[in-house]
């Protein structure tokens, strides 16, 4: 019998700063994917969207036809997040745990992103068959200062170039 299982604490987000070997072909391998930038305890859970939207629509019915007759067009995706700041114990910026900021900070830089939600957990390395729910490039804008409160945290907003919903991690390097 099969179990539902809670997405909490499941989902893995990880950013690439190559473009992966057979992105034409849907493809990242196993290598690819736990050679990136691990993000997944590093992005606020309750603002983290990215995902499928709404497709664009072609509004072309014919003179006969009543109501709305849309087509559905291009698939649109959205990826925008939360990310915390590290700083040494010492004091100031701790660089070696922010890679991901490094990545992330300068507007108009163009990256790779993957996400899995599966019965496994968000720090679980990535395997060969692994479900990526969306893989996706996307270029960077500049980070906004949040409110305030909380952490020290910055709003990553980007604009979706193109995305591959539910693909399977490849084996290999």
């Amino acid at each position: 019998m099969a179990a539902k299982v809670l997405a909490d604490g499941k989902t893995k987000f990880t950013i690439m700063t190559t473009k992966p070997v057979g992105w034409a072909t849907k493809t990242v391998t196993v290598t690819e994917a736990n050679a990136g930038l691990d993000l997944s305890l590093d992005v606020l859970s309750s603002d983290f969207t990215f995902a499928a939207v709404d497709s664009d629509k072609v509004a072309e019915k014919a003179l006969g036809a009543s109501g709305n007759a849309n087509a559905i067009g291009a698939s649109n995706y959205q990826l925008a997040f939360t990310l915390w700041r590290k700083f040494a114990t010492a004091g100031g910026f701790d660089t070696a745990a922010e890679t991901g900021w490094a990545a992330l900070k300068v507007k108009g830089a163009t990256l790779y992103a993957i996400a899995r939600q599966m019965d496994k957990e968000a720090t679980t390395p990535w395997v060969a068959t692994d479900e990526i729910y969306l893989a996706a490039e996307f270029t960077t804008d500049t980070p906004q200062r949040t409110d305030g409160t909380g952490f020290i945290k910055y709003r990553i907003p980007t604009e979706v170039q193109t995305g591959y919903p539910f693909i399977a991690v490849a084996a290999g390097a």
